[in-house]
This record gives C-alpha cells, sequence and structure tokens, in this order.
C-alpha cells in the first residue's frame, strides 16, 4: 500500500512504493518537488522493450535497482544488473529491454542538461 511522501521546510521523502504500484513510471520529480533535474523510476514488466528515443539537451544517468535491463545504445547492446549505470548523451537512439520473462525490472533515470554546479556544499 502507498503512502503520501512527507514533506518538510525545504526537503521531502518517500519511497518508489509510495508512487505507484505495476509497470510503468514513478514520477519522483513531481511528487518529491524536484525542480532542478528530470528523474523518474521505471518498473518494467517482463520481456517489455521499451520505444527508441534520443534527447535535444538532456544528458541522461540510468541506475538498474533490480532486474536485468538489456539497453541498446545505438545498435551496441550493454546489458545492467542491480547496482548497474549508464551514463547516454542526448543523441544516441536508446532503447531499454527487461531481459527477464517473468520477473519485473526497476530502474532509476535522471536527466539533465546546462552542467556540472561543482561542489557547493557548507558547513552550518
Amino acid at each position: 500500500m502507498a503512502n503520501d511522501p512527507v514533506t518538510g521546510d525545504g526537503w521531502t521523502v518517500a519511497t518508489i512504493g509510495d508512487l505507484g504500484e505495476g509497470p510503468g513510471f514513478r514520477k519522483v520529480r513531481s511528487a518529491l518537488g524536484v525542480t532542478e533535474f528530470g528523474v523518474n523510476a521505471i518498473v518494467i514488466p517482463p520481456g517489455y522493450t521499451s520505444r527508441e528515443h534520443f534527447h535535444e539537451r538532456q544528458q541522461e544517468l540510468y541506475l538498474v535497482l533490480s532486474g536485468e535491463i538489456e539497453l541498446d545504445l545505438g545498435g551496441v547492446k550493454q546489458t545492467l544488473g542491480p547496482g548497474g549505470l549508464a551514463r547516454v548523451d542526448a543523441p544516441v537512439v536508446r532503447s531499454l529491454r527487461n531481459t527477464s520473462e517473468t520477473d519485473e525490472a526497476l530502474y532509476f533515470c535522471v536527466g539533465g542538461a546546462g552542467g556540472y554546479v561543482g561542489r557547493d556544499g557548507q558547513v552550518p
């Protein structure tokens, strides 16, 4: 059973399970109020292959949380299991496939454009 995200002054916490059930997108950005980059968690059903796509500006970072995903990166296939990471530049045509015929796969995707901010942490 999903719970509502918990919000405080300048922060929000939730679990992926709080954001939905079954296959599909978990809209992390909107649920947590993220405004500086795009971010979603995606549950892929067994054997499913996503549509091919690319971006105009946005670089993406994929992190596999559970299951195994095969990325087709412009015709080059790479397989990632839990903890697997992939950076994909905007113009690269990509698709993702859940390699399992029985289990869902879950990955986290963060996208952005405009560059790295740098180390800006401060001690209060």
